[in-house]
């Protein structure tokens, strides 16, 4: 059974840090693209990060560029989003994503696994 979960979330003032992760059970990050979406009240689920399996490749969304940071340790098999200098429309609901198996396709469009979600919030 194929199992993400996340894990980091809370509640940060602006100009804070938080460290999201994602230990996966069941499968294996190291053979797939994984990364981050987010979804804020009365708003779509939108993409924010990804890490490639085959050259470790990341892309970001313009909004986090330069304060977010995707990596993965293969021997945990766990995911991580370093989230620095945090504002306050960061707020949402933060969702881990794994792609089918050696992807080559982005994670913005093939997902095959999530998480379940883990909440952050930021005050002003």
């Amino acid at each position: 059974q194929v199992q993400l979960v996340e894990s980091g979330g809370g509640l940060v003032q602006a100009g804070g840090s938080l460290r999201l992760s994602c230990a996966g059970s069941g499968l294996t990050f190291s053979r797939r693209n994984v990364g981050w979406f987010r979804q804020a009240p009365g708003k779509e689920r939108e993409f924010v990060a990804s890490l490639g399996w085959y050259n470790a490749n990341t892309n970001y969304a313009d909004t986090v560029k330069g304060r977010f940071t995707v990596s993965r340790d293969n021997a945990k098999n766990t995911v991580y989003l370093q989230m620095n200098s945090l504002r306050p429309e960061d707020t949402a609901v933060y969702y881990c994503a794994a792609s089918p198996q050696r992807s080559v396709i982005s994670l913005k469009t093939a997902t095959e696994y999530w998480g379940q979600g883990t909440q952050v919030t930021v005050s002003s």
